[in-house]
């Protein structure tokens, strides 16, 4: 265990710094006056200290704790280094608590932007949320699925993983369909994959795979469907969808309706 910094306390001791902002905080109404954070990269990974203090910049910049005192700790188990990283939330010239916000969902972008620049495998939770296939969404999730942007590099991370996940064609085309994919022919007789929204995306240039490895693992392009039929069988099950939906909105208006009419 390493002691790595403490910064913004007189005291120059761990405990003395935590006893410090335990002080300051009784001067307030706040129970919850520090803020800790666990730094865990994957285990297969060893990560330089630099890696650490630029994640833990860029939490402190998104949850507005740029000047607030803290302290680092470094732990190391069997060559694997983590971090623990404390703040306290007194902002001693206001004498109130910093608040923050939606912490969960901003550390786990946070997390989801390190794993994807360092080339991590993303765990699955960080995927799936912006990656699932919306042909399996609800009303109230496909209202959500709007309202996100696509990212380019979570774009990539979700084909990387169905292809390291996959050992033959069908296994890659399972994986690819529960993000929302479908295997298709390119134009130019090449694997592709073609999202939801009628979107194609080479395979060799988005796996970072050569064609004879695809052709390995995936067989002959030829015997798969053309990007037009796909899109036209994807176009289908979307109306179907969008069908339900409308009956579906259609029969919560009447049942909201009726108590409205029989009082009329």
């Amino acid at each position: 265990m390493e002691l790595h910094e403490i910064s913004g306390f007189l005291s120059d001791t761990l405990d003395g710094a935590l006893q410090e902002a335990r002080a300051q905080s009784m001067r307030t109404r706040c129970d919850q006056y520090l803020f800790s954070v666990s730094l865990n990269p994957p285990e297969t990974e060893k990560v330089d200290i630099s890696v650490f203090e630029q994640a833990i910049s860029r939490i402190e910049e998104r949850m507005h704790l740029q000047d607030q005192p803290r302290v680092i700790v470094f732990h190391e188990k069997e060559g694997r280094r983590h971090a623990h990283c404390v703040w306290s939330r007194i902002d001693t010239k206001a004498m109130k608590a910093v608040n923050l916000p939606f912490y969960k969902n901003r550390l786990m972008e946070i997390s989801r932007e390190i794993h994807l620049e360092q080339g991590w495998k993303l765990p699955a939770g960080l995927i799936e949320r912006g990656q699932s296939n919306p042909l399996n969404f609800t009303r109230a999730q496909w209202e959500h699925a709007k309202r996100l942007d696509g990212d380019p590099r979570l774009i990539k991370a979700a084909l990387k993983e169905c292809w390291v996940v996959s050992d033959s064609q069908k296994a890659f085309e399972r994986a690819l369909e529960q993000r929302g994919y479908t295997l298709a022919k390119g134009d130019r007789r090449g694997f592709v994959a073609v999202d939801w929204r009628g979107e194609v995306y080479s395979l060799s240039k988005w796996l970072d795979v050569k064609t004879r490895a695809l052709k390995e693992r995936l067989g002959d392009p030829a015997q798969l469907p053309t990007v037009t039929d796909t899109i036209a069988k994807t176009d289908k099950r979307l109306m179907e969808r969008m069908r339900s939906f409308t009956a579906e909105i259609r029969q919560t208006s009447r049942a909201r309706l009726e108590p409205l009419l029989e009082q009329k």
